[in-house]
């Protein structure tokens, strides 16, 4: 496809940047004068007296008029045509975009402009979202980075909010089987939220997309990660729910999605685990339970090509290793008494009775055999151990 001229995206751009034109209007506006640039050279009366456009968005599009170079929205524009310019893979795809998410369209108050740094095709594959807690357990993480690298191998794009916790464990388990994944951010696209996850932000554009419908500069704030999260259900075929509270962004993740027609999935945890109550709480409501990659596969496994979903050989989570090591009978002992959640060096003392010079013993030599691992909520059975 030839690439977009600055004129081509110019009327789209200053779509865009308005001040005080809601989605809603915008949508509006296109679905009556079918063009940007119709919506620019339209009467200013009609767009007071028939769309009731606010007066300062008016103003700001009047003035845009006058001087298209350094209105505010004028100086907008050449701020965002500078950072498409800067990079070969700096994209900004637009409404009428030919590589403009198909999905996305079906939702309510989709984006007029997506910017995306990576590949913009892939925006149109397959995808399934994982959203869950910023804090998981353990387990949590290590399931939302084996089910994210099982369900790549299958062929299912993997979609998330390149959050800490669940989101960043989910890109990286794509990532490590050699992947795409992509992460739809809550700021623009020259902020990086969390910073910490700056350099998995660069293998997500060098290996899949980064995406944003924020302006160049916008910083997160409490209503932007709402904002965000219907775009992830948005692009998706379904959204996987590992960890979550009761009061948890990702529940109302799965909310968009049951609005927006997808599936929800929800991995069930401990019932004394807070952050998979809310896990819980969708699968009482209606969404599938999800054990294993194929519950997943089996429902939108249709909607994948053939040739992606072939099985692949993988070794399921709670196999056990053909080369475990023999463990003696008190290894065995301890690990009798300890689950896959976090449990305190105090509550192994009163499980096994053994005495705390005994059991740091047993569990250091237990680390080493990887069957167990510290973590900074206590010790946990890693799902190799026998």
């Amino acid at each position: 496809m030839k690439p977009q001229t600055d004129e081509e995206l110019g009327p789209w751009l200053a779509l865009f940047c308005v001040p005080h034109l809601s989605l809603r209007l915008t949508h509006q506006l296109l679905e009556h004068f079918k063009t940007p640039q119709r919506i620019l050279a339209a009467d200013a009366d009609i767009l007071r007296n028939c769309f009731h456009i606010k007066p300062k968005a008016l103003s700001a599009l009047q003035s845009y008029l006058k001087d298209t170079q350094t209105s505010t929205i004028g100086k907008a524009i050449t701020a965002t045509l500078n950072w498409q310019h800067a990079s070969p893979d700096h994209h900004i795809v637009h409404w009428a975009h030919p590589d403009y998410p198909v999905r996305l369209r079906e939702i309510a108050q989709p984006p007029l402009i997506l910017f995306v740094a990576g590949n913009p095709k892939l925006l149109n594959r397959p995808q399934l979202a994982f959203v869950g807690t910023r804090n998981p357990s353990f387990d949590g993480k290590q399931l939302a980075h084996e089910f994210a690298r099982q369900l790549s191998l299958r062929g299912v794009l993997i979609t998330s909010g390149l959050a800490l916790g669940i989101d960043g464990a989910s890109h990286e388990g794509a990532l490590a089987s050699c992947s795409p994944t992509i992460a739809v951010m809550a700021t623009g696209m020259d902020r990086i939220y969390p910073a910490r996850h700056r350099q998995l932000a660069q293998q997500i554009r060098e290996h899949g997309a980064l995406v944003s419908e924020f302006p160049l500069g916008h910083q997160p704030t409490p209503q932007s990660f709402p904002q965000r999260n219907r775009i992830i259900s948005g692009l998706s075929l379904g959204v996987l729910v590992v960890e979550a509270a009761i009061r948890s962004g990702s529940l109302i993740t799965a909310r968009y999605a049951l609005e927006q027609n997808r599936e929800v999935f929800a991995i069930p945890g401990s019932i004394h685990n807070p952050v998979t109550k809310g896990c819980h709480q969708l699968i009482r409501q209606g969404a599938k339970l999800v054990e294993s990659v194929e519950h997943i596969v089996e429902e939108i496994g249709h909607l994948i090509e053939p040739i992606l979903i072939e099985p692949v050989l993988i070794e399921p989570l709670e196999k056990s290793s053909p080369e475990a090591p023999l463990l003696s009978e008190p290894l065995q002992a301890l690990l009798a008494h300890m689950g896959y959640d976090p449990v305190s060096v105090d509550t192994l003392v009163e499980r096994t009775g053994f005495d705390v010079i005994r059991l740091s013993g047993l569990l250091t030599e237990l680390c080493l055999l990887k069957q167990v691992e510290q973590t900074e909520q206590g010790y946990v059975r890693l799902f190799n151990a026998p």
